[in-house]
């Protein structure tokens, strides 16, 4: 919050147009209408409605999300389902609609998997932190509940104090690999780019950068049913509702090669279609052109 505070006077002062990115500290962008300056607001996601984010927390993110409507010259929406929230905030010609890109993984060295000891398509993936509201352990329960002759593989850091992520270590089989927090760039690539299955069940938000780079990567994608990743990955992928649900797919899907290569055909059909950073950063391009002060 210094930061952001200290980032917001700091722009005030410059020539030109603003981009804020996030309104988390929206407030703070009082600075930017005070000196006339236009501020364009990436709103991201529904930042406030996530579990994790209790009483006084809950409540300066909501007020901020009200204030960057307030403050912003326009607001860009990742998602349409994001769009249509923030209609109820400001009128609709106020927002754009631009989703986030990633770049297309076509040719990619397997060589990282094998520190990992994994083979390409004989295991499954969850590349999320862990969050309650990412489906984590209905994920791993599901996956858990019969011996499946295949890996699954999920990263972030779990903490044993952690009570929600001790419960999601206590229900994985022997089969589940728990890899720690990965951030290098080849190895989540190899892992999105071999895996049979990449498992998405993030439950709130716009269009979740994440998922757009599996995409991207060309992975068959098993996602939580919501309205937010319905869009993004459309009719090619395979959504659960219930951790009954996900076992389901689980079975037809590590048995069924051919619905594996529609799944992978459709997720590279899809980010082709809406996803390219050509596509997104020519929409971005021609809606900061449109804002640009007068010389």
């Amino acid at each position: 919050m210094a930061f952001d505070w200290k980032a917001a006077r700091h722009a005030s002062k410059q020539q030109g147009l603003c981009l804020t990115l996030g309104y988390n500290t929206a407030l703070f962008n009082i600075w930017q209408r005070l000196a006339g300056q236009h501020n364009l607001f990436n709103m991201d996601g529904l930042e406030w409605q996530r579990d994790k984010w209790i009483g006084p927390a809950r409540a300066w993110l909501w007020l901020n999300e009200r204030a960057g409507c307030w403050l912003g010259s326009h607001l860009i929406a990742d998602h349409p389902r994001i769009k249509a929230h923030l209609v109820t905030r400001v009128n609709e010609r106020n927002i754009t609609m631009i989703p986030y890109g990633a770049d297309e993984l076509t040719k990619v060295d397997a060589s990282p998997l094998h520190g990992l000891g994994l083979e390409a398509g004989e295991f499954s993936v969850i590349i999320a932190r862990p969050e309650p509201e990412n489906s984590i352990l209905e994920l791993v329960r599901a996956f858990s509940t019969a011996r499946r002759h295949h890996k699954l593989v999920v990263l972030g850091r779990y903490d044993e104090r952690n009570e929600y992520h001790r419960s999601v270590k206590a229900a994985a089989s022997n089969e589940v690999l728990f890899a720690g927090a990965v951030y290098d760039a080849d190895i989540v690539g190899a892992l999105r780019c071999y895996c049979r299955l990449y498992l998405h069940g993030h439950t709130v938000g716009g269009t979740n950068p994440s998922l757009v780079e599996a995409l991207g990567a060309g992975s068959a994608v098993l996602a939580h049913n919501n309205k937010f990743n319905r869009w993004v990955a459309g009719d090619g992928a395979v959504y659960f509702d219930s951790v009954n649900d996900c076992e389901r797919s689980f079975e037809h899907l590590l048995a069924d090669d051919a619905a594996i290569a529609q799944l992978q055909a459709a997720s590279r059909k899809r980010f082709r279609a809406c996803f390219t950073w050509s596509k997104v950063l020519a929409e971005y391009e021609a809606l900061l052109t449109r804002w640009l002060p007068d010389e």
